[in-house]
């Protein structure tokens, strides 16, 4: 046997990694950059930033974004910013003032395999994106967030990574051969933290009980991003329940506890049995990520596969549970704009959300506190803001929780809708929202 691939990777590996300024270099005036969603590429970042004097007329599509070095502030010419699907308090006032645009698709349809748009593959230049050293047969990690990473390095001119010693190995397609990529740069010892952190809000109780009272022995979780879904599993959400299972775009605080604990099994899936699966994982602490270092029930896809509506509605009894912003008495679900101001994007919580209704035994749970700003604005709305973005159609919209209650709204009618949202606003605003409703006729 002798593939050179896999033998003479150590000196291409020695020979790619540079001073980021180098990488930099392979930068071109003109270039589309595209920096993935969990793409880490500070020392990147900065050094193409302090290029801008040579370069001109360059696109940057990122999603998520974790690092600014400049380039979302008001006055620089020769960047051009896109933010794609999800946005972040670093480039949430860039996109509300109008300086960077956003862009919302859904995530499993970035690359439409069988009709690619604009007469070929999307055009990339230039991908930045985060990976472990090699591995004995020169295969880098993209640790615990894969996303779309793969998809835009295979249809990039350039690649650049920044190299993580601490990124973790999964099973799943969560790899890219040394060959693949153009230039590495040393990233440092410590992985740096979560994009736009936020503080931990107060957590409504009950919620968790509600959710625990939905979930079934056996069921298949999907769990979103927002800060009431972040805290489902460490508030007991999930407690007491035997062989869960997950398929979901990304894993959540306690979801590894669970795992530990014997909670989640997977044994029931009939879609990767036994296997843990999402594009993205949580790994909070240094013991969660040796659990998951080389653990084989995770395994870890791009965002394509595990958002796929098909994909998703294969799984019996699939469960996929998301937040919102607010919702209106029709059903209406808002969980990316406050009005018409971006402040976060849809994600994948659309796909999953048509997926769990088309699965055999699947229902889709939305949850959110009943009120914001000390209980003086209730969430339960008559009518969303003009401008205001709906992620989930009403059509769409199968089970309600609040701290208050469970709304059924799958197949009634608006009327209908409207009693049992109430029911499950804050006490203080139920009246208020009663007279909305008999002035809208429902």
């Amino acid at each position: 046997m002798n593939n050179s691939r896999f033998s003479d990777w150590p000196e291409e590996y020695a020979s790619k990694l540079v001073e980021p300024s180098r990488a930099a270099e392979l930068v071109r005036p003109g270039d589309t950059i595209v920096i993935p969603i969990g793409a880490i590429t500070p020392a990147l970042s900065q050094a193409v930033w302090e290029r801008r004097a040579e370069l001109s007329g360059i696109d940057i599509l990122t999603c998520a974004p974790y690092h600014d070095p400049g380039w979302f502030e008001p006055g620089d010419p020769a960047f051009r910013m896109h933010v794609e699907l999800f946005n972040t308090a670093v480039g949430r006032q860039s996109v509300i003032s109008g300086r960077s645009d956003f862009v919302s698709m859904p995530f499993s349809r970035r690359f439409k395999r069988e009709d690619e748009r604009g007469g070929g593959e999307y055009p990339v230049d230039v991908a930045m994106v985060s990976v472990s050293p090699p591995d004995r047969f020169g295969f880098c990690s993209f640790g615990t967030s894969m996303w779309n990473k793969l998809s835009y390095c295979r249809r990039a001119r350039t690649v650049l990574a920044e190299v993580f010693p601490g990124y973790p190995r999964t099973g799943g397609t969560n790899q890219i051969h040394v060959s693949e990529i153009d230039a590495f740069v040393d990233g440092g010892e410590v992985i740096p933290p979560r994009a736009g952190a936020r503080e931990i809000q107060p957590f409504p109780k009950p919620i968790a009980g509600f959710i625990n009272d939905l979930v079934n022995n056996g069921d298949t979780l999907q769990i979103g991003t927002g800060m009431t879904t972040l805290q489902l599993a460490v508030n007991g959400a999930f407690d007491g329940k035997v062989d869960l299972g997950v398929h979901s775009e990304v894993s959540t605080p306690g979801l590894n506890d669970l795992v530990y604990r014997g909670v989640i099994t997977g044994s029931r899936k009939n879609v990767h049995p036994g296997r843990f699966v999402a594009t993205a994982l949580t790994a909070g602490t240094p013991d969660e990520m040796e659990f998951i270092h080389e653990n084989p029930i995770y395994e870890v896809y791009e965002v394509h596969y595990t958002n796929d509506i098909a994909v998703i509605a294969a799984h019996d009894n699939m469960v996929a549970i998301n937040n919102a912003l607010s919702i209106d008495l029709t059903g209406q679900v808002a969980a990316e704009s406050i009005g018409a101001d971006m402040w976060s994007g849809p994600g994948g919580q659309l796909e999953y959300v048509i997926g769990a209704n088309l699965s055999k035994g699947g229902r889709s749970i939305t949850c959110l506190p009943a009120t914001s700003r000390a209980e003086t604005i209730t969430r339960i709305v008559a009518e969303h803001p003009p401008g205001t973005v709906i992620t989930v159609p009403r059509q769409f919209v199968d089970i309600v929780v609040t701290e208050y209650g469970i709304a059924r709204l799958y197949g009634k009618s608006d009327r209908e809708r409207a009693r049992e949202l109430i029911n499950i606003a804050h006490p203080d605003h139920r009246e208020s929202l009663r007279r909305a409703a008999r002035r809208m006729g429902i």
